[in-house]
């Protein structure tokens, strides 16, 4: 039996995959052998046959960014002609459109901009509940690092702050790569992997959930994106609070960084390298975002049970050059079409009506 086989022999049997092991499959791995162990595997998690998505919406508060990450397009700086801050109004007005379509979840992000303290946060959070049934699943770990150092609060007294305001759980936006040699050269002026990790070891501890994500594509060897796999299932063995991992390709447009990014084969390997080394991570999600409706449908077979949200508005990756829109029918019909029953979901993964 040649090596890859035997490491997909292993993940079948439930023996949990090494760090070399990983690097073996990415490297070597025939992608339809990848992808049928993995869709075993994720259908053993999921045998009801049915794939879910969330009707969300995602709302960028602010484009001024004091980090400028190289593989970023959608930043500015404050003296920047289209530089904007939402106000409050602003964001009610949009949340209102969500609701209104049947919406459940908003995912509020934006930059580290230096003049916005914890006060616009919790005002906003609070006069979000106050008018509406929705899930805030908002504020990545650089955000709240940053309103930590701003505030001189500690990262715990920042969570319980937002959640008290409102907050529900926290997206895993800012992760790209979990390994510091990659950081200081696309994002020197962000988090160190560290410090995005005590953000959600945090907020587990608090009770609140939250996603794990991944950018790759930029300068990352294959061995850093194990690691990168290692550290979540890591952390996900200590408190059990993510409930999801969720891979894009980076998307080169527009940015300082340049390149060529990941191609669709990449992606849909990593999709099922993904399902057969994380095997404490329940919910695998499809990335139509970046890669579009079809490979998105196509990762339903190589892992991938979750097709993301419906995302009534999408601007960060758009301004890096991927503008993909698939309304809600759409999203029905691909899964579907893909031999699953379409199953809209709540941010933790509650089912309120299938398809």
């Amino acid at each position: 039996m040649g090596k890859v086989a035997a490491i997909l022999e292993k993940a079948l049997a439930g023996t949990r995959l090494t760090l070399q092991d990983g690097v073996t499959l990415l490297a070597e791995g025939n992608l339809h052998l990848l992808g049928k162990a993995a869709n075993i595997i994720c259908r053993r998690k999921h045998p009801e046959g049915t794939v879910s998505f969330v009707v969300d919406r995602n709302i960028n508060y602010t484009n001024v960014c004091r980090c400028g990450c190289l593989f970023c397009a959608f930043y500015r700086r404050e003296s920047d002609r289209d530089a904007y801050v939402l106000s409050i109004k602003e964001i009610l007005d949009k949340v209102q459109e969500l609701v209104d379509v049947g919406g459940t979840q908003v995912l509020i992000q934006g930059g580290i901009h230096p003049g916005l303290g914890i006060d616009y946060f919790t005002e906003m959070f609070k006069a979000i509940k106050e008018r509406f049934d929705v899930q805030i699943h908002s504020l990545s770990p650089p955000e709240i690092v940053y309103l930590a150092q701003k505030s001189g609060l500690s990262v715990r007294e920042i969570l319980e702050t937002l959640r008290d305001a409102g907050l529900d759980s926290l997206p895993g936006g800012g992760a790209e790569i979990l390994a510091d040699r990659v950081r200081r050269v696309i994002s020197p002026a962000k988090i160190s992997w560290r410090e995005w990790m005590n953000v959600m070891l945090t907020a587990h501890g608090l009770g609140m959930r939250t996603t794990a994500t991944m950018m790759f594509g930029t300068i990352e060897t294959l061995e850093e994106r194990v690691l990168h796999l290692l550290r979540i299932r890591d952390a996900q063995d200590e408190t059990g609070g993510f409930t999801a991992f969720i891979p894009w390709s980076y998307q080169p447009a527009n940015t300082k960084l340049g390149g060529t990014g990941a191609t669709a084969v990449e992606y849909l390997r990593l999709i099922a390298v993904a399902r057969l080394f994380l095997d404490n991570i329940p919910n695998i999600q499809a990335s139509w975002v970046t890669q579009g409706a079809k490979v998105g449908q196509l990762a339903l077979a190589f892992g991938a049970n979750d097709f993301g949200g419906t995302m009534l508005e999408e601007n960060v990756v758009r301004a890096a050059g991927a503008s993909y829109r698939v309304p809600l029918q759409e999203i029905v019909r691909i899964i579907k079409d893909a031999g699953y029953t379409p199953a809209q979901r709540t941010t933790l993964y509650d089912i309120i009506r299938t398809f």
